[in-house]
């Protein structure tokens, strides 16, 4: 499990090199993404894996949020924290942020497995990156288009990507109320 992550692109980089140097310098791990494409294909790819900076960023850049990365948490104490290096940190609250899981995997929990197999997987395009297997099928996977089980949609991503993809999504569910053709994507 990789703590404290962040991607970025390679523009932002070029316009923030003192700040990501400083990030960098705090102990925060930075990842431009396994090819360096950025954030935003990451995002598209595998949907986890990034952090969008909202100000706690610049807080540990100066100093001020302190990190300690390369360590897992192994003991809560009255207090504090013990980590697998040995070393105790204190703590007033802990905050355990676990990822995100595959919408499939809801499907499975909430529908069946038999449906979370017949939609497979969901975002990337199968580029060969970690977390995005191949076969390259050169559009994204059951985001925001009908799905091999009937009455369902995945939408999801950040709220940019969810403001700009409702108008598709019920685009498509309005040409299936009109009787248009609306093509499903299948699983490979």
């Amino acid at each position: 499990m990789k703590l404290n992550q962040i991607t970025v692109g390679a523009t932002d980089y070029q316009a923030s090199v003192d700040f990501y140097t400083r990030l960098g310098k705090s102990g925060f791990l930075l990842d431009f993404g396994e090819d360096g494409s950025g954030l935003m294909m990451k995002a598209l790819r595998t949907g986890s894996g990034y952090y969008i900076d909202v100000g706690a960023s610049e807080l540990i850049a100066a100093g001020e949020i302190k990190l300690k990365t390369g360590v897992e948490p192994k003991e809560l104490q009255n207090g504090s924290v013990v980590l697998s290096d040995g070393s105790s940190l204190p703590a007033d609250v802990i905050i355990y942020a676990t990822g995100y899981q595959p919408m499939t995997a809801r499907v499975a929990q909430i529908v069946s497995q038999e449906a979370a197999d017949r939609i497979g997987p969901n975002w990337g395009y199968g580029s060969g990156t970690r977390g995005d297997p191949g076969p390259w099928l050169g559009e994204l996977r059951n985001m925001w288009k009908p799905l091999a089980h009937p009455a369902l949609w995945f939408h999801g991503g950040n709220l940019a990507l969810s403001r700009h993809y409702s108008l598709y999504v019920a685009l498509q569910i309005k040409a299936r109320m009109e009787g248009l053709p609306t093509p499903v994507y299948a699983a490979p």
